[in-house]
């Protein structure tokens, strides 16, 4: 069979897909929240043979629309407020089919210079946003998971060299997962990662940060690495990052930012101002497929002294020597773990030269006046009870009813919500409590949306509450 389409079935299959994803967005309102009611059962049907023939397109396309893209959690909704990620900007959807119908290797500078070229713009301009200087480099990578991987090998090759088993690292005991395999994986031993207290707000103790450093050094341990949380996944919590910066500076430590979630909002003033002492880091992470509201798969880390992020990912071979770099520009592979990569840095490009910075400065600016918003409405309630004072955009809360166990009613109250398919949140511990958490993401969320979030989560906590009387 010839894999070639003519100009015309391509036209054909393109004009199919578009159509169907176009009514797909139009429709999102009209759409449930989330659909993942008998999902074992369902995708044990889904189970197929190898295909050994041909299956036509539209039969194909019919098959993902309608049967695989509904069943999940509908993240590009309106009413999305679960996880962190949400939107999908359909410009960037457009660059990832640039990306991929022409592609291109953007793996290496001399593949194709030009995409290469746009790519740099981009770690320039986040640089420029976040306040790191000149000398800082970059790359783009599939998540804030393996951004964060690349920093903490950053740091252990400037800092400790071959000298693993003494290396230890501290972030707060509401950093990231990923933080924590990121170091395992990067050759740590598990028991030298200190995971600090935090205060009443769930940012990390300097003063006991501070002593944990002091007392591993005096054990004969090698601090290298103190980690800040500019937005925790689980409240939102932004470390106290000043402080850090002066224990990092004080002990001659890499001083590394998780933005991942929250780095974006420096964007505007609001956020800036929460941010403050975010650019005193050594190294940064980002991701716009949270704060630029792209597509899932482009995550970012910036680091001050760029040369240092070369000579930790650096190293050669023959068949790399035709891959020259002019001074100036920068070579991804010589930056990255990764070496055959997609041009992943188009679909922040597209939509930056599409709508210009101030449209995401000013939409992330009104996901932190709506999460006020909505924290005021939780505050005036006597049931309901926030955990935690939002920094960013994630409210966590609980109903306290009259009676029973608190726990076990807050987890009915989610399961009747999402079930319900009006609303999607989700649930963290916090000290041991079962939480509900609210997180307002989305470029698609807007007061309406935030009003009736409310008002769903209230009527089912009192439905629920008259049920079990």
């Amino acid at each position: 069979m010839n894999l070639e389409l003519s100009k015309s079935e391509m036209l054909a299959m393109g004009e199919a897909a578009l159509k169907n994803v176009v009514e797909h967005i139009a429709s999102l309102p009209d759409q449930p929240r989330s659909d993942l009611t008998g999902s074992a059962e369902y995708v044990r049907s889904l189970r197929e043979p190898l295909p050994e023939t041909a299956t036509p397109f539209n039969e194909l396309l019919d098959f993902l629309m309608n049967r695989v893209i509904p069943k999940s959690i509908n993240t590009p909704h309106p009413a999305y407020m679960g996880s962190i990620p949400g939107g999908g900007l359909y410009a960037a959807a457009i660059a990832e089919f640039i990306a991929a119908a022409t592609n291109r290797y953007a793996g290496a500078w001399f593949g194709a210079p030009a995409a290469s070229r746009l790519e740099s713009n981009v770690i320039d301009w986040f640089a420029q946003l976040m306040g790191y200087p000149s000398s800082a480099r970059g790359i783009l990578t599939s998540g804030g998971s393996l951004a964060n991987f690349s920093a903490i090998v950053t740091a252990r090759r400037h800092l400790l060299g071959d000298d693993l088993q003494r290396g230890t690292i501290y972030a707060s005991n509401q950093t990231h997962h990923c933080v924590m395999k990121s170091a395992i994986l990067a050759g740590l031993p598990e028991k030298n990662i200190r995971l600090i207290d935090v205060d009443e707000n769930y940012r990390v103790l300097p003063d006991v940060l501070e002593k944990a450093i002091r007392n591993d050094r005096a054990a004969g341990l090698k601090p290298f690495l103190v980690v800040g949380n500019a937005g925790t996944t689980n409240s939102g919590a932004i470390d106290p990052l000043p402080a850090l910066a002066a224990i990092g500076k004080s002990h001659r430590l890499w001083f590394h930012v998780d933005g991942a979630y929250g780095a974006f909002f420096r964007l505007c003033e609001e956020g800036k101002r929460c941010l403050a002492g975010m650019e005193e880091s050594d190294s940064l992470v980002l991701d716009p497929h949270k704060g630029l509201f792209v597509p899932y798969g482009v995550g970012c880390l910036l680091v001050k002294e760029g040369e240092l992020l070369r000579k930790a990912h650096m190293v050669s071979a023959d068949y790399l020597q035709d891959h020259t770099t002019p001074e100036g520009e920068v070579n991804a592979a010589e930056h990255s773990p990764e070496l055959s990569r997609p041009f992943r840095g188009l679909q922040v490009w597209l939509p930056l030269r599409l709508y210009g910075v101030k449209a995401f400065a000013d939409n992330l600016a009104e996901k932190l006046l709506l999460t006020k918003y909505l924290y005021e409405k939780f505050s005036t309630e006597p049931s309901f009870e926030c955990m935690s004072l939002p920094e960013l955009s994630v409210i966590t809360f609980r109903y306290r009813p009259p009676r029973g166990d608190i726990n076990e009613f807050n987890k009915r109250l989610l399961a009747k919500i999402v079930e319900s398919g009006k609303l999607f949140l989700s649930s963290t511990i916090l000290r041991g409590e079962f939480v509900i958490r609210v997180c307002i993401l989305s470029f698609r969320t807007h007061q309406q949306e935030a009003d009736e979030a409310f008002a769903i989560i209230k009527e089912m906590a009192v439905e629920l509450e008259k049920s079990q009387r």
